[in-house]
């Protein structure tokens, strides 16, 4: 007895969840008193009816789209920037969609179809205006950043190096909304669904440790900016290149060699990073180690490297080049020369043309490149007397 009233009160608690999630889609409870009359004289021709509703509703809709652009458009006009019209723009495309689909929806109760047939093609329509919306929020969701950014004063978080981490966390939004929406009119209860992505949450946790790891840290280096997309970079393990591309999961370089290195974000955010492009500017200086002769002219030797740095076309001209001696050698007078170069990539070739420019200009002015010297002193050793008999 006690176990048919506890199966009886699940049932009815199940049917109570049920009638809750059932969706309602019927649009002609929504009809004003004041077109009752016009709907009951069209109902008994519901092909008529649908074609009258959807030129009605197309029409509003254009007309309607068309004084909320001219009226927003001429406000965004006064701005300097274009994102706003875009964001206009993506805002009122799906305006004569949902009218239309509104439209069908009214049609729809027309008929004398079956109620699950009708509410089948409700939630058709309704899946349809849903999934425009949702795909108009999520091109507005860059637009409406970049604009937010561009007030830094008021808003100092969000900044266009952090633009991409609040546009994922949008859309993750967005379509779980969407998603939500979309069970609502499909009569599905999330409750469960809610609980089973726990636990498979939790699974996917563990078994994506490091996938979630380079998520976070590339979270954090889009946030940290210790460096950007364009920028030349060199790893710690020796990896020297520009960045191509910089990814939730990992960053990209593509090296001198034209080779593509893909390094995970988890890595690279715990790894110490020379960044050549960073400063106040994107320059990059050359050193140039160079040995003469001990006994040269050190300012003829000082001339000739300037002279050289300076006829060099893709050396910069400011700063200027240096020239310093650092060092008495073992064989030579070490000098260096210190120019300035407009991008960190053209170092290698630059350097090869720099070397190759003094060595000829050495040779044309007498300036000896010694080699290494290494005086041996033999120290003769007395002789040992030899024992007498």
């Amino acid at each position: 007895m006690e176990a048919n009233e506890s199966a009886g009160t699940e049932t009815q608690q199940a049917a109570a969840v049920e009638e809750v999630f059932k969706p309602d889609l019927s649009m002609t409870h929504y009809i004003p008193d004041w077109l009752q009359p016009v709907w009951d004289f069209f109902a008994p021709y519901p092909f008529f009816l649908t074609i009258l509703l959807i030129l009605f509703a197309y029409g509003f809709g254009r007309l309607l789209r068309f004084v909320i652009s001219r009226s927003l458009l001429k406000i965004t006009a006064r701005t300097a920037t274009k994102a706003d019209n875009l964001l206009v723009e993506y805002l009122i495309h799906p305006l004569v969609l949902t009218m239309v689909t509104l439209a069908m929806m009214l049609a729809v109760s027309a008929y004398n179809l079956s109620e699950n047939l009708t509410q089948a093609l409700l939630g058709i329509l309704a899946t349809i205006m849903l999934f425009s919306w949702t795909r108009a929020g999520m091109r507005a969701v860059r637009v409406v950043l970049e604009l937010v950014a561009d007030n830094r004063h008021r808003f100092d978080i969000i900044q266009e190096r952090t633009i991409p981490v609040f546009s994922i966390a949008l859309k993750i939004l967005l379509i779980g909304l969407a998603t939500y929406v979309f069970m609502m009119i499909w009569g599905i209860n999330p409750t469960a669904w809610l609980a089973s992505a726990g636990v498979i949450g939790i699974a996917v946790g563990f078994a994506a440790k490091d996938t979630l790891a380079n998520l976070f840290s590339g979270i954090s280096i889009i946030a940290d900016a210790p460096y950007k997309i364009g920028d030349f970079i060199v790893l710690d393990t020796g990896e020297r290149g520009r960045v191509t591309n910089l990814g939730m999961r990992s960053t990209r370089l593509l090296t001198l060699d034209d080779v593509e290195v893909t390094v995970p974000n988890a890595v690279i955010a715990n790894a110490k990073i020379i960044n050549e492009s960073g400063g106040p500017w994107v320059k990059h200086r050359i050193r140039v180690p160079v040995g003469v002769a001990y006994g040269s002219d050190v300012e003829e030797v000082s001339r000739i490297l300037e002279e050289t740095a300076d006829a060099h076309a893709e050396v910069v001209k400011q700063p200027s080049a240096r020239v310093r001696l650092r060092a008495f050698g073992a064989s030579s007078l070490d000098f260096e020369l210190l120019v300035w170069i407009d991008h960190p990539q053209l170092r290698g070739r630059i350097l090869h043309d720099l070397l190759k420019s003094i060595y000829i200009a050495f040779q044309q002015n007498g300036v000896e490149i010694p080699f290494p010297q290494t005086d041996i002193h033999l120290r003769s050793m007395p002789e040992k007397e030899q024992p007498q008999d």
